[in-house]
């Protein structure tokens, strides 16, 4: 099979779903196991390439995530895989991760605690464990299918993370001078709303934030008040819209020097607090 064929051949499929056609020659070079930048060295494939790059552009036409086909996503510098079972982690979740380790190193060079919460595939614990030498990491998930992604992650990226399965703290004995959650947050009405690759792929666990997306933000701020030191963080990750409700939430719980970071598009996107 000529590879000319099969680019022109997987660009129609995708421009009929509206998707990016440039991703058709990403997908065949992931089909061939080389860079993209090596296709140019390759004039035919064998029938079997061929048929498996047919396979992967019907399914990317379905609107199965890229990174899901692919089986990878970058993150902070770093390769993480990812599947059915764990969200795709995006780009706005660095800013999350970038102010943690900005308040990390507020600690000094003394050992700190940090817990990472409804962790998926452990992209948040596994880059703090990276970039924050003096950092004890533990991660946490109610399902023990993303916590085997999030431990082959950890791995694959050389760092240490203690990762224990459970329901928010139902499980967690330590105390913390940081806890980071990035938990689910879409209202419930809002989810037939999503993207097809999001609602039909994604795990729904991951995205269900309760009826008004706040269900996760009232259990944790509720419980963190417990598990961390004196003067220790709460760092959430919130959707563009729920700034407000959030910062009350915590005022409510009694936090103190709660503040709010906004992402690269100008969107309110992390909260920070104190106990």
């Amino acid at each position: 099979m000529k590879i000319l064929d099969l680019l022109t051949a997987g660009k129609k499929l995708l421009k009929e779903e509206n998707i990016d056609e440039r991703e058709a020659r990403l997908l065949l070079a992931f089909a061939l196991g080389i860079k993209s930048d090596d296709l140019g060295k390759y004039f035919e494939v064998d029938d079997s390439t061929g048929e498996k790059y047919n396979k992967i552009i019907i399914k990317r036409k379905n609107h199965v995530p890229y990174s899901y086909i692919t089986g990878n996503k970058e993150f902070m510098k770093l390769n993480f895989k990812v599947n059915e079972n764990v969200l795709i982690p995006r780009a706005d979740t660095e800013i999350l991760v970038e102010e943690a380790i900005n308040i990390c190193k507020e600690f000094g060079d003394r050992q700190i605690s940090v817990l990472d919460m409804c962790t998926g595939s452990g992209c948040i614990a596994v880059s703090l464990a990276k970039y924050v030498e003096n950092a004890k990491v533990i991660a946490s998930d109610v399902s023990e299918e993303a916590l085997q992604v999030a431990r082959e992650n950890a791995i694959s990226n050389n760092v240490f993370v203690d990762f224990i399965k459970s329901n928010l703290f139902e499980n967690i004995n330590d105390r913390f001078d940081v806890i980071v959650s990035n938990p689910p947050y879409i209202k419930k009405a809002v989810i037939d709303t999503l993207d097809k690759e999001v609602k039909d792929n994604e795990p729904m666990l991951a995205l269900d934030g309760g009826e008004d997306g706040l269900r996760f933000y009232r259990a944790i701020s509720n419980e963190a008040k417990e598990y961390l030191y004196e003067n220790g963080y709460l760092i959430f990750e919130i959707g563009y819209d729920q700034a407000k409700e959030v910062e009350e939430i915590l005022n409510q719980v009694g936090y103190k020097n709660i503040r709010v970071i906004k992402d690269y598009s100008g969107n309110d996107r992390v909260v920070v607090a104190n106990i």
